[in-house]
Order: C-alpha cells, then structure tokens, then sequence
C-alpha cells in the first residue's frame, strides 16, 4: 500500500514566535533573533520572513547582513519555542495517533496519514490543508508541509519546492525523481548533503543528485561506507525507513557513550575533529570488550546562551566496530539535524550491543578489508594499552581545535 507521508516545517520558526508574541506580522518586520552580546559575530538564529525575502539568510553572522538593511535584534528565548511547539504537536495529535507522528526538530515534524483518509474523506493534500489552516488559527504560525510516499520526498518537496507555493504545500510522487529531484543543485540544496560532502562529491564530477543516481552506487559504498549507500538511495528517491520504526527505538540493556562539553563555541567548520575523536574512543571500547553495535546515536548541545540541541540515532544494516562505519553514520546525522548554530557540548553513543562472534558481511563489504582494518585497530589499541593513550594519535591531535591529547591525560592515559 502506498504510504502517504506529510513533512511539516514551522516557517522562521524562532523570530515567527517572537513576532506573535509581540503582535506583530513576521511578513512584514525586519527582526533577527541572535545573542546581542556576542556583537557583530553573533549567529543569526532565524530572521523573518520579511528579511529573506531581501535576501538575508538564516543561521549567518550579523556582519554579514548587509548595512543598507535596518533590522532589529532580539535575544533567543529556548523555552518560549519550546511551548510554541508543543502546542503545534498537540495540533497533530487532534488529527493522528501518537505512533503515527515523528518530531524531528523542535520546528518540524513527519506525519504518516495513509490509514486516516478514508476516515476524514480527504485526501492527503487537503488534510494538509486542514492542519495548515488549525496551526495558524491556534498559534499565529505559518508552516510548509511536503508530501510523498516515503519520508525522504516528503522532507524534500517541503524543503525545495514547498516554500514557494503560496499555500505552502507541494506533492511529490515517484514519477517526479527524474523530473525534480534528480534536478536539485547545488548538492547542499538536498537533505543531508552538507557543505563538507558537497565538496567530496563535487571533487567526483557529481554537481546535482541526478548524478548522485547515476553514479556506480559500489564505489559510492567505497568511498563514503554507508553513506554512501544512503546518497544512492536517496538521489532514486528510494527511503525504505518509516515513522514507526523512528519511533521504535529504545536503548536496551548496555550501551557505550562519550560526551564531552567544549571549551569554546564550535561550528559545522571545526566541530568534525571533536566527533571523530570520540567516535574513536567509543570504538576502542566497543573493541576492548569485544562487542559490535547496532544503533548509533549523536547527540549535539549548543551554547547557554541558544539553549536546546538534538540527539538523534539510526539504525544500522549490520552490527559493526567499524571506526569509518560508525563515523559515516554520525555525520550523516549531524548534517540531517544542525542547524548553525554555536556547539558547547558533543556526545555519541552506541547501543543494542551484541556480541563479536562472527563477521556480518553486507553485499558491498570485502573480507579481507575487514580483516585488515580489524588487525590494524587490534595493534593500535594495544600500543595504547601498554604505552598511554598519547603514545599514538592521529596527526589531527595536534590542531588547535582538538582536545584529546588533554581528555586522555584526564581520563587516565594508561586504560584501556
């Protein structure tokens, strides 16, 4: 049965609730929500609709709006946004059951609606409709809402084309792969491409997703693991997950996880160094134990002075110990979830444990590069063991922006 799925994003989520609760029209008013005390560096954490339409983008710096441009700023209120969008769920949960709703952000939601239409007598497109109209009838909030048979060209027919209908809504079919998806450019434009894959891919020749889908997905696994894969996928239209298996997931038993809170403001530029390096310390203990996981999780703080974050996990194919596969799967969810905003503290976390007993192979993995990665991580976990921890690190520990030399003093050189 064909699923019908509604993405549903908050439009300037912040600087819209700071406008109602003002009483004024976020079309019509010049107003930034940033940190004023952090000057003209301070990160723009949403502007109005009215900025974006003379072209000043969200999530930049205050220098760079231009200064023919009057604004005016107001600080960021986490708990105001926070009660906002709990009223905006309470609002979906009138329409559809709490299994059937995943709360993505604090601003966007997916809806699965595919058994309430024959109950409303609707069909998906007005009870988008319906549920647009109720948002701005009960909160004073304008949304978008994409719609698809998957997750994925829901997110992106509300991402790419949504936002300009007047209504707000955009229907994407699979007979629209070829037509609109696989024309987005440049590749930052798709959900999860970020700017650092962006660069990778356009190193390959690939400028749009149609070439993403016409790339050899074997060495797409190759180059970027299981992101690769996913990339693929995604640039077919093909998105197999669903709302209820987002919402399954529950730690069980033991899990392993790091976190650590940062000295200083960390951005998409510079906080990779700090994930990777955590992701390495949770795999030598994943090593040391001889266990594999199943489920990844990321989970992303940002500065007091924003307030909120996210933490998010995925499910993986096959149980893994894999430093690259792991990595992978973090800063796919990283570039899904972040939103510019200043990081303070990073955590990552892998659960549903079981036991190495054997090496679960996929179709696009090679044994012997398995058994070459495992020999090397075995003779690089026990240098460590006897010598210290900072008897051996990467050359990235010696960059400005890395802490592990100094968390492994911490945290006692010599375990395990």
């Amino acid at each position: 049965m064909e699923k019908h799925i509604l993405s549903i994003d908050l439009k300037s989520f912040f600087a819209s609730c700071e406008c109602v609760e003002r009483n004024i029209d976020p079309f019509k008013v010049p107003l930034v929500v940033a940190n004023p005390k952090q000057g003209e560096g301070a990160i723009t954490l949403a502007v109005t609709p009215y900025l974006k339409a003379q072209g000043v983008k969200s999530r930049g710096r205050l220098f760079e709006i231009p200064k023919n441009i009057k604004y005016y700023i107001v600080p960021p209120r986490m708990s105001l946004y926070i009660e906002y969008s709990k009223k905006v769920i309470s609002i979906y949960l009138d329409y559809i059951a709490k299994e059937d709703l995943f709360v993505y952000s604090i601003d966007e939601c997916f809806l699965d609606v595919t058994s309430y239409l024959k109950m409303y007598k609707k069909t998906d497109y007005e009870l988008a409709m319906d549920i647009l109209k109720k948002i701005e009838e009960k909160t004073g909030l304008t949304a978008t809402c994409g719609i698809g048979p998957n997750i994925l060209l829901a997110k992106v027919a509300m991402d790419i084309e949504a936002k300009l209908e007047k209504n707000g809504i955009a229907k994407w079919n699979f007979e629209d792969v070829k037509r609109k998806l696989w024309m987005i450019a440049p590749l930052s434009k798709m959900w999860g491409i970020g700017p650092r894959m962006e660069k990778k891919l356009n190193l390959l020749g690939i400028k749009s997703v149609g070439d993403i889908a016409r790339y050899d997905k074997n060495k797409l696994k190759d180059l970027f693991g299981v992101m690769g894969l996913e990339l693929w996928e995604h640039a077919n239209g093909i998105d197999n997950s669903t709302i209820k298996e987002m919402n399954s997931y529950k730690p069980k038993d033991k899990s392993y996880s790091n976190s650590q809170v940062l000295f200083k403001d960390y951005y998409r530029d510079n906080v990779g160094i700090i994930i990777k390096e955590m992701v390495e310390v949770v795999c030598r203990r994943l090593r040391a134990n001889n266990k594999q996981a199943c489920v990844i999780g990321l989970a992303i703080g940002y500065s007091k002075s924003i307030g909120g974050g996210f933490y998010h996990v995925m499910k993986l194919d096959a149980p893994t110990d894999s430093e690259k596969t792991i990595l992978d799967g973090c800063f796919l969810l990283f570039e899904r979830f972040y939103k510019g905003a200043p990081i303070r503290k990073v955590g990552v976390s892998l659960g549903n444990l079981v036991n190495k007993n054997s090496v679960q192979l996929s179709l696009f993995d090679k044994l012997e590069d398995l058994e070459l990665e495992d020999e090397k991580n075995k003779i690089i976990d026990e240098i460590k063991k006897q010598f210290g921890k900072n008897s051996l690190v990467k050359a990235s520990a010696l960059l400005e922006d890395s802490t592990i030399k100094e968390r492994n003093k911490k945290i006692g050189g010599h375990s395990a």
